[in-house]
C-alpha cells in the first residue's frame, strides 16, 4: 500500500492540504457532487488510490417521543445521507480508481448497529446499514482485488462524544466496559491500519468489534 488519502468530514469544502506524507480534502458527504470531486481530486493529487477509510459520521439525539415529526424527518435524512448514503457514494467513486489495481476499503461502523441506539435511532440504523453495505461489497469487489471490511467501536474518546464524557453519565458510560474506560482513538486506528494492510485481504467482509467487552455477540 502506498500513500493513503484521507477522505471524510461532514461539512464544508476546501482544497487539498498537506498532512504528513498525504493530503486531506474536506467535503460534505451529504452532497454527492462534493463527494465525487473530493475523491477525484485527492486521487489525482496522490497519483492513485489504494486505501479508503469511511470515518465520517453524525450522532445527534432524537428520542421518539421528544422529537417533532418534522424534526424526526430531518434527523433521519441528515443521518442517513452522511453515515450511509454518503459512505456508499464515496465507495462508488473510490472503487473506480481501485478497479485496475486493487485496494482496501475500511468502514467505521458502531457497536450501536448491534445493540441499538434508543436515543439516536437513525444512527444505529445507519450503522447497521453500513455493515450490510460492507459485506455486500466485500463479495462484489473481491474479483477486483479490493477487500472491504469494517470496525465497530463502542464509545471512543473523540470530539463527537466529548459532551457525553463530560456529563453526569460519564461514570456510567465508562462502566459499560469491564475495563471501566472508553477506547482511545489509537486503539481503533490500529485495527483500521491492519485492515488496510496487504496482509488483511482474507479479512474481507469482517466486522471487528472494538468495544472493550461492553457488548458481546456471537
Amino acid at each position: 500500500m502506498r500513500r493513503r488519502p484521507s477522505t471524510g468530514g461532514s461539512r464544508g469544502t476546501s482544497g487539498p492540504r498537506r498532512s504528513g506524507s498525504g493530503r486531506t480534502r474536506r467535503a460534505d458527504l451529504a452532497d454527492p457532487d462534493a463527494v465525487r470531486a473530493m475523491v477525484d481530486e485527492v486521487t489525482d493529487a496522490l497519483g492513485g488510490l489504494n486505501v479508503l477509510v469511511n470515518n465520517a459520521g453524525v450522532f445527534t439525539p432524537h428520542p421518539i417521543f421528544d422529537t417533532s415529526y418534522e424534526d424526526w424527518q430531518r434527523q433521519w435524512r441528515a443521518t442517513l445521507d452522511t453515515n450511509l448514503v454518503g459512505a456508499a457514494n464515496v465507495i462508488w467513486c473510490a472503487a473506480r480508481h481501485m478497479r485496475e489495481r486493487g485496494g482496501r476499503i475500511v468502514n467505521v461502523s458502531s457497536r450501536g448497529a448491534f445493540r441499538g441506539e434508543p436515543g439516536q435511532v437513525a444512527y444505529g440504523a445507519s450503522k447497521a446499514g453500513l455493515n450490510s453495505l460492507t459485506q455486500s461489497l466485500a463479495v462484489a469487489l473481491a474479483p477486483y482485488g479490493i477487500a472491504v471490511a469494517a470496525v465497530a467501536p463502542g464509545f471512543v474518546e473523540t470530539d463527537m462524544v466529548s459532551e457525553h464524557l463530560r456529563s453526569d453519565r460519564a461514570d456510567e458510560i465508562r462502566a459499560q466496559s469491564p475495563f471501566r474506560r472508553v477506547a482511545q482513538p489509537a486503539e481503533v486506528a490500529a485495527a483500521v491500519h491492519w485492515l488496510a494492510s496487504p496482509q488483511a485481504e482474507w479479512a474481507s467482509g469482517t466486522i471487528i468489534d472494538l468495544n472493550g467487552a461492553s457488548y458481546l455477540r456471537t
